[in-house]
């Protein structure tokens, strides 16, 4: 990847997650392993030994999953700063794809590293505890245009809940509600439905209950302005300023995650490259039905670390 071309770094979102991840990076590279430390101290948790041994259920919960990204995921970016330097493409923008949003903010220095690991490990328990509060759940919608899906949404009482690319979305509501719809989507045409494993209905209405308890996490934090734009998953448009950032985070946990409409204003705006910085390829897949002519680079592990050092020159 040349310098001159505009570049942006994306985080991913819950679902990347699998067990030892980050366990090379923190073997190869002293700096990292006291970035692990700093995530245990900053929730008294054994975040590091959770990513590094399991077991695979545990991770997968939300209290879990969520700073255990955050975690690998800065992990993944100040490992690629430390070897490549300033040979490491500069972003134009970041974005994170629903909690990919946290570590976004970190990256941008409007926040700091050990509060994203806090506040992650926060939104995961509130909605986890909301989604016992109103039980519900979420299912992929291959192949429906998304006008068809959201007349399927208004009979059923559910909503879209991510708009990842063409013919890949997500539903949203009451688990009841979310099987006539996924029947409903067959019926008009959706080539699959697949029903995902989440502990509750995120990014719907659903999730409201989280709202309060996130609400006082956040007002103990000072937002700085960030280095680099960040593109909002609710509006697809950039955050410039430090008072934005609270209402995003506080929003999209009822809200639809626009990540179709977010790489479309980074394409828009000259970006040509993307760099998915942190565990999976998930991003990358989305970014290249958005875009065929975008390129896509991944540092997800200490060997794609290591391969910026060879590259980079």
């Amino acid at each position: 990847m040349s310098d001159v071309k505009k570049v942006a770094y994306v985080f991913p979102g819950q679902g990347a997650q699998s067990v030892g991840m980050g366990k090379d990076l923190y073997d190869s590279y002293d700096s990292i392993k006291s970035l692990f430390k700093q995530a245990d101290d900053a929730i008294n948790f054994p975040i590091t030994k959770m990513c590094f041994e399991g077991p695979d259920e545990e991770l997968r919960k939300t209290v879990n999953a969520q700073p255990a990204l955050v975690l690998v995921s800065i992990a993944c970016l100040r490992a690629a700063q430390e070897v490549a330097g300033k040979s490491l493409p500069a972003p134009v923008f970041m974005a994170g794809h629903s909690l990919g949003e946290y570590t976004a903010l970190a990256a941008a220095n409007v926040i700091d590293f050990s509060t994203a690991v806090y506040l992650s490990r926060e939104r995961g328990r509130l909605m986890y505890e909301a989604g016992m509060k109103q039980s519900g759940t979420m299912a992929a919608v291959l192949g429906l245009d998304e006008a068809v899906l959201a007349e399927v949404c208004k009979q059923t009482d559910t909503v879209i809940a991510n708009i990842n690319c063409p013919g890949q979305l997500v539903i949203s509501g009451a688990s009841d509600n979310v099987a006539k719809a996924s029947e409903i989507a067959k019926v008009k045409g959706a080539a699959r439905v697949t029903p995902l494993q989440v502990s509750g209905a995120f990014h719907s209405p659903l999730m409201q209950p989280a709202i309060p308890g996130m609400t006082e996490a956040l007002s103990k934090v000072d937002f700085r302005e960030p280095v680099v734009p960040i593109i909002a998953n609710v509006t697809a448009q950039p955050l410039n300023g430090a008072d934005q950032f609270r209402d995003e985070l506080l929003n999209q946990l009822t809200s639809s995650v626009q990540w179709q409409k977010s790489v479309e204003y980074m394409l828009g705006q000259g970006v040509k490259s993307f760099i998915e910085i942190g565990p999976g390829k998930v991003l990358a897949g989305l970014i290249k039905r958005i875009s065929r002519d975008a390129e896509m680079l991944n540092i997800g592990d200490a060997a794609a670390v290591k391969n910026l050092s060879s590259t980079s020159a």
